[in-house]
């Protein structure tokens, strides 16, 4: 292999290597630690990327500046910051935006320590480039809500480093000593007065040693970042501007469609393809593997309408027998009877108890299938030039993606690039250890060459393959028995968790699977409430593909803990809020705070609520931030209502307020979905029932509700947001639906006829 420079296997994270390891029976080859910033391509913009040495320069007789040994990739400004001529700062970011609000909130970070003119910042996305992992799980993700969380120290590192390389170039033209300069808003100010711009300093400060160590702000004096910042890519995305993956347009190239078995896993067992071939516009009719071993027709056309034209013409027939069949109705059975079974123990308190206790609760608790249902269905781009190969995408995981295009192809790693698109939405679908979608391209591409095809090719789903697609957040069962007091103290709770493990038999679960357990699938159970609790999990294995999910395990164990806590304030006849802060006690003042905003801001407790209405209360902490609700609900023609929502939030530090707001919009309208009819993917001897909105049900305009979100003032570093507004919102609607009718829901979406 060629490498600039190699990465030690050991240097790489666990799942990656064992990734190598499982495929190539043997140690981890090393990866490439290439340096993708060309000065051909900088220079060409007019710009200049700060620290970042011209490829082939040392062979020209140049000499490197000088990197410490210390500084990692993702430390150093080469790959994140280019500064033009005309002072306009671009920031690469290492992550995917699909919505919610990185392509600015890590700018913000970084500009702040630059001291950038903030009119003149831009942003991009990276690619699967080693300087672009998550520098706390050491590989290329946008998930688990950390964007922020993981990389604010690392941007405002870049930001000082970028401003320090800039003073000193100012203060080796000017001869003076660079602790005499200061600098604000893209200039470097001297001692008598005289200004640089940055983009007249840039060129000079990327020859200069990078910084190892640098001095960061004090919060006090911060201009940007906790303010309220409208978003960069608000003006393209409001004008319909905004290109996606699926905009993807290259000369010469070709789309292509795929027809999945309907099973899956079914392989093929015969395949007329004389009329799809005769679509005008279809280029080729090829068989591809796709995903859990089964087999494929992808129809390669001049654009999407003729590829699919093709696909509807073909008449294939699939072999089903090899394949397990689930149906819903009989795997609830299934779930139900594990329920009595032994399993593994999450928690294994003592509840001989529970039977003598003065008070009792017996319920059970159904969660459904859910498919992610982003607005822009999946999509790659794949363009095969010889030994070398772009992919264009909106990837949660750029690394592992190329990785297993790299597979396919048959190439090495470091010659796949991965091109970040921007994404319309995504939750979790565009994560996957597979690479599912990634892979099945790639497939289409390479059968593509075979057939003497050498242009790029964009494999495009549609909304029904994205529905039908698999990769959904699992189906849970939970079963709990709860013995209580007259004062609500619990004495003994019994609970039982049945469903899919999401990283059983993925690189993540040697480190997320311990004693039998998949950690997302009891995250959020018992705290922040110190009950004892007895937690069993079983894990059954089924015939469908299943994924994270929008706040993942929290999606079903919030809304279970929030509302039994509920009932058990109800049973006892003691206001939910005080029971709420009597059974947190005192270890976890961020949910106290959180909550107490939510009530406080609501009126709860003051106001006079409409005729026909309830408050609704939860409060849940996933990913390191708290989000407490206080609604107002209805019931109208039979019908659940949500009117007003009021969101207390502990995120602590805020780095832009705006996309904290619109983040706890976003999640808890989607947290909404869940309870609304319809909200469920269903399965029939093997087939999903599912097509399309029409019978997948999302939130539409009239279910929006009012939300209000109010921030707990925190100068703490900043904690997950993307996924936290979604758990509690469901029991929170819950708990309010329940006192206009008395009647606890235990069932998702909400059946009030049950």
């Amino acid at each position: 292999m060629n490498f600039e420079s190699t990465l030690a296997a050991a240097e790489l994270p666990k799942a990656l290597r064992a990734i190598f390891e499982r495929e190539a029976g043997a140690p981890t080859p090393g990866i490439a630690r290439r340096s993708f910033l060309k000065l051909g391509a900088a220079a060409a913009s007019g710009g200049f990327a700060l620290g970042a040495f011209p490829l082939g320069a040392a062979a020209q007789g140049a000499a490197a500046p000088a990197a410490p040994a210390g500084l990692k990739p993702f430390q150093q400004p080469s790959a994140f910051v280019q500064i033009a001529r005309d002072g306009t700062v671009t920031v690469t970011i290492n992550r995917l935006d699909f919505g919610q609000g990185v392509q600015t909130a890590l700018p913000m970070i970084l500009a702040e320590e630059l001291d950038a003119d903030w009119s003149k910042v831009r942003s991009t996305h990276g690619s699967n480039d080693p300087a672009y992992v998550d520098p706390v799980f050491g590989m290329h993700l946008t998930g688990g809500s950390g964007s922020i969380a993981h990389s604010y120290t690392q941007y405002r590192e870049l930001g000082a480093r970028s401003r320090a390389m800039l003073v000193a170039a100012a203060a080796q033209r000017w001869k003076v000593d660079a602790s005499t300069l200061k600098t604000r808003n893209g200039m470097v100010i001297g001692p008598g007065g005289q200004q640089l711009g940055y983009g007249e300093l840039a060129e000079a400060a990327m020859a200069l040693p990078v910084p190892e160590t640098v001095a960061l702000k004090d919060p006090k004096d911060f201009r940007l970042i906790g303010h309220p910042t409208t978003r960069i890519d608000a003006p393209a995305k409001s004008s319909g501007r905004q290109a996606y993956g699926i905009d993807t347009r290259l000369p010469g190239m070709l789309t292509a469609v795929v027809a999945r078995p309907p099973v899956f896993g079914a392989k093929l067992k015969s395949v007329d393809d004389s009329a799809a071939k005769a679509i005008p516009g279809v280029k080729a009719v090829l068989r591809v593997p796709v995903d859990r071993g089964g087999e494929g027709v992808a129809i390669v056309a001049e654009g999407y309408w003729p590829a699919k034209q093709g696909r509807d013409a073909l008449k294939a027939e699939w072999d089903l027998a090899a394949v397990e069949k689930v149906d819903s109705a009989k795997q609830l059975a299934q779930y139900r009877a594990l329920v009595g079974q032994p399993g593994a123990r999450k928690f294994d308190a003592d509840v001989s108890g529970l039977d003598k206790a003065p008070h009792r609760i017996e319920a059970e608790f159904v969660f459904p299938y859910l498919a992610h249902a982003p607005m822009e269905p999946l999509n790659c781009t794949v363009h095969v030039q010889g030994d070398k190969a772009e992919l264009w995408m909106g990837s949660q995981m750029p690394g592992l993606d190329g990785l297993a295009a790299s597979k396919v192809l048959g190439l090495q790693p470091q010659n796949v690039q991965v091109h970040v698109q921007m994404a319309g939405g995504g939750f979790g679908r565009r994560a996957i250890a597979t690479s599912d979608y990634t892979v099945e391209a790639c497939q289409v591409a390479k059968a593509a060459q075979a057939a003497g095809i050498a242009v790029p090719i964009r494999t495009l789903w549609s909304r029904e393959d994205d529905i039908q697609g698999g990769y959904y957040r699992p189906m849970h069962l939970h079963s709990a028995r709860i013995g209580f007091d007259d004062q609500g103290r619990v004495l003994a709770w019994d609970h039982v968790i049945v469903g899919q493990s999401i990283l059983g038999g993925t690189p993540f679960e040697p480190m997320m699977v311990k004693d039998g357990i998949d950690a997302t699938a009891v995250e959020g159970m018992k705290e922040p409430y110190d009950v004892p609790m007895r937690l069993t999990v079983h894990h059954p294995k089924l015939n469908v593909p299943v994924l994270w999910w929008r706040s993942v395990g929290s999606t079903h164990t919030a809304y279970v803990m929030e509302t039994l806590v509920d009932e058990i304030a109800r049973q006892t006849k003691q206001d939910p809020v005080a029971y709420r802060m009597k059974l947190i006690g005192s270890e976890h003042p961020r949910h106290k705070a959180a909550l107490q905003l939510a009530v406080d801001k609501s009126g709860y407790g003051k106001k006079k609520l409409a005729a026909g209405r309830a408050w609704g209360v939860a409060v849940h902490e996933s990913f390191n931030t708290v989000v407490a609700y206080v609604v107002e609900a209805s019931v109208k023609d039979g019908k659940p209502v949500l009117h007003e929502v009021t969101a207390g939030v502990h995120c602590n530090f805020a780095v832009n307020p705006r996309t904290v707001e619109a983040q706890v919009q976003g999640a808890a309208v989607m947290g909404l979905g869940m309870c609304l009819p319809g909200a469920a993917i269903t399965l029939k001897d093997g087939l999903v029932e599912q097509h399309n909105f029409y019978d997948y049900a999302v939130p539409r305009i009239p279910d929006m509700p009012r939300i209000a979100v109010h921030i707990v003032p925190s100068a703490d570093a900043p904690t997950g947001m993307g996924e936290p507004g979604l758990p509690p919102l469901a029991p929170a609607f819950a708990n309010a639906i329940v006192r206009l009718t008395g009647k606890p829901l235990r069932e998702m979406p909400f059946n009030l006829k049950a």
